[in-house]
């Protein structure tokens, strides 16, 4: 069994961490300074502990500190070099971390959804090993990509939840307003959400052509897409994810200046 540490249990430490749990292939020790952190993740972990100490027995540590906390957590892991360190930390360079451990590194972005087994995840190419892979295949699905790229992965599928959660309380909105209760309509929602990403994902038409497969001549979802195709709605979301990849480039230079 893959015995797998994880340093910082917040929102996406504490996610991934249930992610692994589901699968019940790992030994999972969660590690945190905050005594509410840690109670509210035992359900899922084998371990707790503030004891950063306790990731020298794991054969992967997941580092998921913010980036100006990263620093300081390093000095104090004292890590070998069979063993593999996973840096999620937005903007934090992959040679950063690096040269302050003798692990293996590779630095990674991944989602809230690897809590469900459905996460979005980029990985750099180097320092990625097959143990890693194994975990990350574990939480979802992985892209390998080089360290350039990190930033607008970061963009894409880091922030990218909170931009399709924006996106699903709008058409929530639009059911409550035309009279669906608003449980029915998040239900339906969310679902359709999930369901038209898996189509995405399985099927081999592209966007366009599933697009126009449910776009009937004379029907219903042509005048919606009508209105989203004469509005600025997909401009203003690559205006999104543009910000987002400009501020993780901008906590990137923070680290090179060091």
């Amino acid at each position: 069994m893959t015995r797998v540490s994880v340093i910082g249990c917040g929102n996406m430490g504490g996610a991934l961490l249930r992610g692994l749990a589901r699968t019940g292939s790992y030994h999972l020790t969660a590690i945190d300074i905050d005594p509410d952190v840690l109670a509210g993740i035992e359900d899922a972990a084998d371990e707790t502990t503030d004891d950063v100490a306790a990731a020298r027995d794991a054969d992967i540590v997941i580092l998921a500190v913010k980036p100006d906390v990263a620093e300081h957590v390093l000095a104090d892991l004292d890590l070998s070099a069979d063993q593999q360190l996973v840096t999620l930390a937005a903007g934090l360079p992959r040679d950063f971390v690096a040269e302050r451990t003798s692990a293996t590194v590779v630095r990674i972005m991944p989602n809230l959804a690897a809590e469900t087994g459905d996460m979005a995840a980029a990985a750099t190419n180097e320092g990625l090993t097959d143990g890693v892979r194994a975990m990350l295949d574990d939480a979802g699905e992985f892209v390998e990509v080089g360290e350039s790229l990190m930033d607008v992965s970061t963009a894409v599928n880091g922030s990218g939840p909170a931009f399709a959660f924006y996106l699903i309380d709008a058409v929530k909105q639009a059911g409550i307003d035309g009279g669906l209760d608003p449980e029915q309509a998040e239900t339906l929602a969310a679902q359709t959400f999930k369901g038209a990403a898996e189509t995405v994902l399985r099927d081999d038409r592209t966007v366009d052509e599933l697009i126009d497969a449910v776009c009937s001549p004379n029907g219903t979802t042509i005048e919606g897409m009508e209105v989203l195709w004469d509005s600025d709605a997909d401009e203003a979301v690559i205006d999104a994810v543009a910000a987002a990849e400009e501020r993780s480039r901008e906590l990137a230079e923070a680290f090179d200046d060091e």
